[in-house]
C-alpha cells in the first residue's frame, strides 16, 4: 500500500463536517477507528501487533527483546478541529517508509518498530502526551487517576469503556530499555523550512513551555440592574490579563496564548462569578518564559485586586528545554546528506512531542516535513504530497542507516 493510498484511508476518520477539522480526542469513536487503522497497517505488514500497558499501539518487525531497537512513529489524535498532518503524518510516512526498504530489500540488523503513541494532543482531558508521559515514568498513576474530561469521565473510565484495562498503566522502563533510538517525523508547525526552501529539516531542541490555569473569582449577579461600580466582574480582569500576555510575549521575543476559557454561570444576562483561563506560553530560553509567565500573573494579580476580584494561578503543566539527543542528530544528518553537497537545515520548534517526553530515557530526534503555510493546530494546516513523499524517503534513509547493515 503506497504513502497516497493510507493517507487517503485515514483522511475520512474523525473529520467534522461543519468545520473541516479533526475531532480525534483519546478513547473516543474516532480515536478508536485511527487505532483499528493502525492494526490493520501492522497486520497486513506481518507486523507483530501489540498495546502497551498504557494503551499505546506497536508493530514489531523482528523481535523486541534482542534489544537496541530503532522505533519510529507519531500520533493520530487530535486537537479540536485540527488539521489532517499533525502527527498522522508521521504514522503514515512510518508504514510507508517500511515499505520502502522493503522495496529496496533492506536487511535489517535491528529490531525496528512503529508506533502510535496515545492522546499526545490531550485535547480531552488536558494533559499532552498522556501516553509517553506514563511510559516514561514523568506522570504517575495517581496522577493520570485524577485527569478526567469536561463530563467528569476519568481516563480510567474512558480507557475501559473504550475497552482496555486501565488497571495496568504505569512506567514501563522494560519496553524503554529495549530501545536504542526513536525517530519521530512530523510536519513542521511554523514556516522555517518555507523560508529557506527546503522540504526536510532535523529538529535541534523543544523550547521549554508549559500551561497555567487563572482562576478569577468574583461575584454573579444581574447584567441589567448591577450598576457598574457595584460589580465583581472577574471577567475585566481576566481581559486585561490576556492583553497582559501579548505584551509580555512581545517583550521577552517569546509566545503567550489564552485559548481556552469558561466562564459560570455561563448566561448573557449574568455577570460571571468565574472566569477560568488557561495560559500556554513557550520560549526559546527558560529565562524568557520565566518572565512572560511572571509578568502576566503579576499584572493579573493587579488586575484583580483593582476589580475586587480573587484569583488563584495553578501550574498544570511544564516541560522543560529539550535538547535531542546531539550524536543522534548528528547522524541523521550524516545520513540524509550522504553522496550529497547539500546540508540539511537544522530548526527548534516551540511545539511539544512526544519524542520530547522520551528523550529523557532514550535517544530521540525529530525529522521535520515542510508546510508551506505554517498554520498548524487548525483545518488549513498543510503539506504538499511531494514534500510529504520527500520525508518519507528521508525517514526511510535514516532508518536504513540506523537499523540495517
Amino acid at each position: 500500500m503506497t504513502f497516497h493510498s493510507m493517507w487517503a484511508e485515514l483522511l475520512p476518520i474523525g473529520r467534522s463536517s461543519a468545520s473541516g477539522g479533526y475531532r480525534r480526542f483519546a478513547w473516543t469513536g474516532a480515536d478508536g477507528e485511527c487505532r483499528e487503522w493502525f492494526k490493520a497497517q501492522a497486520e497486513s505488514r506481518g507486523l507483530t501487533y501489540e498495546v502497551d500497558r498504557n494503551g499505546n499501539q506497536w508493530a514489531w518487525l523482528g523481535d523486541p527483546a534482542q534489544g537496541d531497537a530503532v522505533v519510529t512513529g507519531s500520533h493520530l489524535d487530535s486537537v479540536p478541529d485540527g488539521g489532517a498532518f499533525d502527527g498522522p503524518l508521521g504514522v503514515v510516512s512510518s508504514f510507508a517508509a517500511l515499505d520502502e526498504l522493503r522495496h529496496r530489500n533492506a536487511r535489517f540488523t535491528k529490531p525496528l518498530a512503529i508506533v502510535n503513541f496515545g492522546d499526545e494532543e490531550g485535547a480531552r482531558f488536558g494533559l499532552a502526551c498522556v501516553g509517553s508521559r506514563l511510559a516514561a515514568g514523568q506522570l504517575t498513576v495517581e496522577q493520570a487517576h485524577r485527569l478526567a474530561d469536561g463530563d467528569g469521565v476519568t481516563l480510567p473510565q474512558a480507557m475501559e469503556a473504550a475497552g482496555y484495562d486501565p488497571g495496568a498503566i504505569g512506567p514501563d522502563p522494560e519496553r524503554l530499555a529495549r530501545i536504542g533510538a526513536f525517530v519521530e517525523l512530523h510536519v513542521e508547525q511554523g514556516r522555517a523550512l518555507d523560508l529557506s526552501g527546503d522540504r526536510v529539516g532535523i529538529a535541534s531542541a523543544i523550547w521549554p513551555h508549559g500551561r497555567w490555569r487563572f482562576d478569577f473569582r468574583g461575584e454573579a449577579n444581574h447584567a441589567g440592574t448591577t450598576r457598574l461600580v457595584d460589580r465583581r466582574d472577574p471577567m475585566l480582569s481576566y481581559a486585561e490579563t490576556v492583553l497582559a500576555a501579548r505584551r509580555e510575549a512581545q517583550l521577552a521575543g517569546a509566545v503567550a496564548t489564552f485559548g481556552k476559557i469558561a466562564v459560570e454561570p455561563n448566561g448573557v444576562n449574568a455577570i460571571p462569578s468565574l472566569v477560568r483561563g488557561w495560559l500556554d506560553s513557550r520560549a526559546a530560553e527558560q529565562a524568557s518564559l520565566d518572565a512572560v509567565v511572571g509578568g502576566v500573573e503579576k499584572a493579573a494579580r493587579e488586575y484583580a485586586a483593582a476589580h475586587g476580584v480573587d484569583l488563584d494561578v495553578v501550574r498544570e503543566s511544564f516541560t522543560p528545554v529539550v535538547e535531542f539527543d546531539h550524536a543522534l542528530r548528528d547522524e541523521l544528518a550524516r545520513i540524509l546528506g550522504k553522496d550529497t553537497d547539500l546540508t540539511v537545515p537544522v530548526l527548534g520548534t516551540g511545539a511539544g512531542h512526544d519524542a520530547g517526553i522520551l528523550s529523557g530515557s532514550i535517544p530521540t530526534a525529530m525529522l521535520f516535513v515542510r508546510n508551506p503555510t505554517g498554520v498548524s493546530h487548525s483545518p488549513a494546516e498543510f503539506a504538499a504530497e511531494d514534500d510529504c513523499v520527500a520525508g518519507v524517503i528521508a525517514l526511510a534513509d535514516v532508518l536504513e542507516g540506523l537499523a540495517c547493515s
